[in-house]
């Protein structure tokens, strides 16, 4: 072989390891320093000029964690399982491999790879924690919270737009974060490859009832500069915004820092830099606290617990002072970022290690009475397997905005949502129990545990009214003429709205009403135990009725002697009669009466309907019996054989002994 070409070949060999080398070193570099997208751009060219399968399969596996790191969980569940193919020897790929399967929803490939990381490495918190998100996510797609989601079309562009918050607290003005073509700054971002951010604004009109095409909140270059602007705090009356600037300088890493602008008739002074950390490349994200006397933001600063931290530091004159870390009740070994503040003090993030659906979740946290913070997955439909974060309230309202990339976006969008208020309303009718037909013109007392007494009168028999919530209440109907009825609603505990619907019967007190499954031992006036709870109704009745006097009528059928009935039949009456008394219902409301076989009973429109040879208004005669078959005679006695009660007077009024003279 030619020596020259030898010679030639090995130059080749050697500068083409030197270029991949220093295309690999170049790319740690970028990605030591969070230009993720430019690292991912130098690790393909280091990939494709590397011969050597172990350096193709590391630079897989960083590949990975870059799009893991900008959030494209796709590509990154891709190369994690390259890397893994290839044998990449540390289980951390088997982890980020079932977090991305995860968060891409291919939920039983995902616990195949978390039990297959368990088995290497037993009760590692992380892998029994992307189970239990797995297990969460089910119950909480189950189980939706009453938010209700949409996008807003008019403001999201193709490119990212995120984190808006309210001007004033009013739900009419946003200020919000975008990569959009019209930023003034013209250069890519190495972290995600999209433009850089500025801040933009958006008003709703009115009469379009839309929002308004976004506009940059700056022309002048004053907030938005050439650099990166974005995720912005304002103060309540929206005079003072402190907002997240990344200054670009290519010798060397500036990170983020935040900036205060103050504003006055739409225009915005200077902005000064927030002194708030000293050694960390990142302060971003701000927050005021509900008092603004504080500022919460996120750092990577020393003394986190890993990752992305939110910190908070108190304003002390016109500088803040040494931030506090919040701890790890908030802060964990991945990232917490966009915090937001209520006006009531609830404190909200994004964290992609807490329990979540997938990449960041969106998470609530308060204060306990001992001052530890308590910290909630806002659950669906606020969160989605993809990246949720950077919400905002209206103030007092229980709506606002937040940024989602969930399927349907094209790619960082913003979403509306809006907790509709709890609405219970009760609508009923009022029948006539015996006709089966609505009564006109009763009376409806409703009675709450809030302390609500009023009646409403029924219109054409029907009525309805708007309840409040945590409250119990009982409907009564009444009318001349009538028993009353009732019924009871409870909107103690309800987690959505409902409206009850309930039918209350009066039952007519111008004939005998039948007191059903009221037996006795044969020949007997011993009552049946199940007689006893039968007579319970009855009992119900009298209490709900306190000013009725009533005569407990016991009727036989025509067999035996006349006598013996009559005597069966008043020890029958005067046993219900005594029943009621022991159960502490006035001897002066009662009368029995035994009839013995002297009063057939008249065939109703119910019994009517309940029996085809029988027809409403006859009478059930021993002669008219004895015209039926045995069958029907049987059936007919024991209809006779019965227990009523009529309504002797409607106006009893307790009347009790005078105590003797001592």
């Amino acid at each position: 072989m030619n020596i020259r070409f030898v010679l030639l070949l090995l130059l080749v060999i050697i500068l083409g390891a030197c270029g991949s080398a220093k295309y690999g070193r170049d790319a740690m570099l970028s990605k030591d320093i969070g230009e993720y997208y430019k690292a991912i751009e130098k690790l393909r060219k280091a990939t494709r000029k590397e011969k050597d399968r172990n350096k193709r399969m590391l630079y897989a596996y960083e590949i990975a964690e870059c799009y893991r790191y900008i959030c494209d969980y796709e590509r990154a569940e891709l190369y994690y399982k390259n890397a893994i193919r290839r044998g990449y020897p540390d289980n951390i790929a088997l982890l980020h491999h079932a977090d991305m399967l995860r968060a891409t929803q291919q939920y039983e490939e995902a616990i195949e790879t978390y039990r297959t990381f368990l088995d290497s490495v037993p009760g590692d918190e992380r892998g029994l924690a992307g189970l239990e998100s797995i297990q969460k996510t089910q119950e909480w797609v189950a189980n939706p919270t009453r938010h209700i989601v949409n996008p807003i079309k008019e403001i999201n562009s193709i490119q990212s737009d995120f984190s808006p918050v309210f001007v004033g607290g009013r739900d009419n003005e946003i200020i919000f974060t975008s990569s959009r073509k019209s930023v003034t700054g013209k250069r890519e971002s190495a972290i995600t490859g999209q433009g850089f951010t500025d801040l933009f604004r958006s008003t709703f009109g009115v009469q379009k009832q839309k929002w308004e095409k976004p506009k940059l909140l700056d022309e002048n270059m004053i907030i938005n500069t050439e650099d990166e602007e974005g995720t912005a705090t304002l103060s309540s009356t929206g005079e003072q915004m402190i907002f997240t600037r990344c200054r670009y300088d290519k010798t060397q890493p500036l990170g983020a820092e935040l900036y205060s602008a103050s504003q006055s008739r739409g225009s915005f002074s200077d902005p000064i830099k927030v002194n708030i950390v000293r050694d960390s490349i990142i302060a971003a994200h701000p927050a005021f606290n509900e008092s603004e006397t504080g500022l919460y933001f996120v750092s990577d600063m020393e003394g986190g617990y890993g990752g992305k931290d939110i910190w908070f530091a108190e304003k002390s004159g016109g500088s803040y002072a040494q931030p506090v870390n919040l701890g790890e009740a908030i802060n964990t070994p991945g990232d917490e970022m966009f915090p937001f503040v209520r006006d009531n003090g609830e404190l909200y993030f994004a964290s992609n290690y807490h329990i979540g659906m997938g990449g960041f979740d969106i998470f609530i946290a308060t204060k306990d009475e001992e001052e530890n913070w308590q910290v909630e997955n806002m659950g669906s439909p606020i969160n989605s397997p993809a990246d949720d974060f950077g919400i905002a309230f209206v103030q007092d309202e229980n709506k606002g905005m937040f940024t989602s990339n969930r399927k349907g976006s094209r790619g960082d969008d913003i979403y509306s949502f809006l907790v509709p208020p709890k609405v219970y309303e009760v609508s009923g009718e009022v029948f006539n129990k015996e006709t089966n037909s609505r009564i006109d013109g009763a009376t409806i007392r409703i009675i709450g545990t809030d302390g609500t007494n009023l009646k409403m009168r029924a219109q054409n028999g029907r009525f309805k009214l708007k309840l409040k919530p945590e409250t119990e209440y009982v409907f009564a109907a009444y009318k001349d003429g009538f028993l009353r009825d009732k019924a009871a609603a409870n909107t103690i505990g309800l987690e959505d709205s409902k409206e009850f619907v309930f039918d209350l019967y009066l039952t007519p007190t111008d004939a005998p009403i039948k007191v059903e499954n009221i037996n006795y031992e044969f020949a007997s006036f011993e009552l049946l135990e199940e007689s006893k709870k039968a007579l319970d109704t009855l009992y119900n009745i009298l209490v709900f009725n306190p000013t009725i006097t009533i005569e407990l009528m016991a009727h036989t059928d025509y067999i035996g002697s006349d006598q013996a009935n009559f005597e069966l039949s008043q020890k029958r009456a005067q046993s219900v009669v005594d029943y009621l008394i022991e159960k502490g219902i006035s001897p002066q409301r009662l009368v029995a009466k035994g009839y013995g076989e002297t009063w057939p009973k008249v065939v109703t429109r119910a019994l009517a309907k309940q029996h085809d040879f029988l027809k409403r208004n006859d009478e059930l005669t021993e002669e008219f019996i004895k015209e039926l078959s045995p069958e029907q005679q049987e059936i007919c006695n024991a209809i006779n054989r019965r227990t009523e009660f009529r309504v002797l007077s409607t106006d009893f009024i307790e009347k009790f002994d005078a105590e003797p003279e001592k």
